[in-house]
């Protein structure tokens, strides 16, 4: 079925989407992963591949907005310190979102699963870890100008697992504690997610209907799942965290075709080529 920017859904599919995003805005607010729920969902109501990945930009940006602007008034994260960070991120991914729609990226699929399990066994196995801000390991700067953007390109490029890598490099890398590693990997998250919005916006692939509905439930998800992170800490956020990563892991092992990315990213190749 093929939609306009404003679709013809019905009003039961968009009250479900508005549920999905309800509780994939408070998962990716406490560990990420919660396009695990939002894409499928996008894909069973109706929307061909590349609506679904800009739609799913689109509202994933108000859920990732909602918790970053919650922990940002509850002082957890430092906008100011952190703003050539933002930058240089934002740069990462808007490179990555270009790229995908000219480059078959169907060749992370080997490579992420082992990625994912990794995280999900450093944080099982280092029970203490994040617990509390430790000695940096790199400058701010060093990781703003590497780390930082790679991410922020992985995350435009690709997608899956960016938010547990944004956390691990804050928390192993920067010394930060769990609590505020989640805080300031919104933030993050969002520059990239925004940078992949306004490349999708060029494209006029956003079917706006769905995104509105479920960027309602995505700002309501986003801020229960920060206000969890602030009153909970470390013994939500891990847990969380080992899951989403695991539940990603077995999605892209076990899907029974080419992986979403790959189908995206053929479907925007054919859309950029022929115009």
């Amino acid at each position: 079925m093929s939609l306009g920017i404003w679709g013809t859904l019905p009003f039961d599919v968009l009250a479900a989407l508005f549920g999905v995003a309800i509780t994939a805005g408070s998962i990716d607010a406490i560990a990420g992963g919660g396009g695990l729920l939002c894409l499928p969902a996008l894909l069973w109501s109706g929307l061909s591949p590349a609506q679904t990945l800009a739609t799913n930009k689109a509202q994933s940006v108000f859920g990732t907005g909602s918790a970053a602007w919650h922990f940002h008034r509850q002082g957890a994260i430092d906008v100011k310190t952190m703003r050539l960070t933002i930058l240089t991120v934002f740069i990462g991914a808007a490179a990555g979102t270009i790229l995908v729609q000219h480059i078959d990226p169907g060749f992370l699929r080997t490579a992420l699963p082992v990625l994912l399990v990794g995280i999900a066994a450093y944080f099982l196995f280092k029970p203490n870890l994040g617990e509390a801000d430790r000695h940096e390991r790199v400058s701010l700067k060093t990781f703003t100008l590497t780390i930082a953007p790679l991410i922020g390109f992985y995350d435009g490029f690709f997608g899956p697992g960016a938010g547990s890598f944004y956390a691990i490099a804050l928390v192993d890398l920067l010394g930060f504690n769990l609590t505020r590693a989640t805080a300031n990997t919104k933030l993050l998250n969002l520059t990239s997610n925004f940078a992949a919005l306004l490349a999708f916006l060029l494209g006029g692939q956003i079917v706006w209907s769905a995104a509105l509905a479920m960027a309602v439930g995505q700002f309501i998800g986003g801020r229960i799942g920060s206000h969890l992170v602030l009153n909970k800490g470390s013994r939500l956020v891990r847990p969380l965290l080992v899951v989403m990563s695991l539940a990603m892991t077995v999605k892209l092992v076990a899907s029974d075709d080419q992986n979403w990315a790959h189908k995206f990213a053929l479907d925007l190749w054919s859309w950029a080529t022929n115009g």
